[in-house]
Order: structure tokens, then sequence, then C-alpha cells
């Protein structure tokens, strides 16, 4: 199976938490979401071509452990994976931790499905996909 990572980064801002300074769990969401959005990329599933293909990689499922707060003024590194690809969808995992630091905050997995809008029909993944990144 070919190998697809990215890192990316973000800074907690005072949106992305509560009157304690700590992350709110949505915005870890967010900051994933950005990662997976770019990861996608890397699958040949970038802006672009969805927008003009209107097939999309959608969310069906997120396994997400909170292990330890960020907190206001943290500049984070979100470490994003394709975990597995299978006939119907594909998993892609993340680990985000502090900048500078092995100290594991979040972890999260999430399975994806293509769907084709506007009819919202799920589709099999692209055969190159499978081809490409299939793991038995």
């Amino acid at each position: 199976m070919e190998e697809v990572r990215l890192t990316t980064q973000e800074e907690v801002m005072f949106f992305d938490t509560d009157c304690g300074g700590v992350v709110h769990n949505i915005a870890y969401l967010r900051m994933i979401e950005t990662c997976r959005t770019k990861l996608a990329g890397l699958l040949g599933m970038d802006l672009k071509t969805m927008a003009e293909t209107q097939l999309f990689p959608v969310v069906v499922r997120t396994e997400i452990d909170y292990r330890r707060p960020a907190k206001l003024g943290d500049k984070l590194e979100i470490h994003g994976r394709l975990e597995s690809v299978e006939r119907a969808r594909f998993w892609c995992a993340f680990e985000m931790k502090r900048e500078g630091d092995e100290t594991i905050l979040v972890t999260c997995r999430q399975a994806l499905a293509m769907v084709q809008m506007p009819s919202g029909r799920p589709q099999r993944l692209p055969v190159d996909l499978k081809e490409r990144f299939r793991s038995e």
C-alpha cells in the first residue's frame, strides 16, 4: 500500500476555547477537518476536482479520544494518514500534538464514503484509489 501522510499546523485562538482557555471538542474536529481535506487532495480529491465532479468524500464515522487539553495560544501539529482502503469506504487516522512536544493530545479515526451530489447517492471508491492504497 502506498503511504499517504500529511501534517498541518494550527494555533489555538480565542474562538477555539472556553472561558478557561481550554479547547472545545468541536474545535479539535475543525482542525482535523482541515488536515483531512488536505490529505484527500493527496488522494486526488482536491477541492477543485470535487467541485467539478460533485463527488465528495463524506465522513460516516468518527472515533476520537481526548487525552490531554490544548490551551489558548498553543501551536498544534495535526498528523494525518490514510489508514486503510476498503471496497466502499476508507479510513484516515489523526494524532494531534503540541508543537515541540511528543505528548499526544488527541487521537482520531474517521471512516469516509464517496457520495455523488446532488443526489446524495453513495458510490464505490474509484478503482485507482483501491488499487494504489488497498490494505488487506
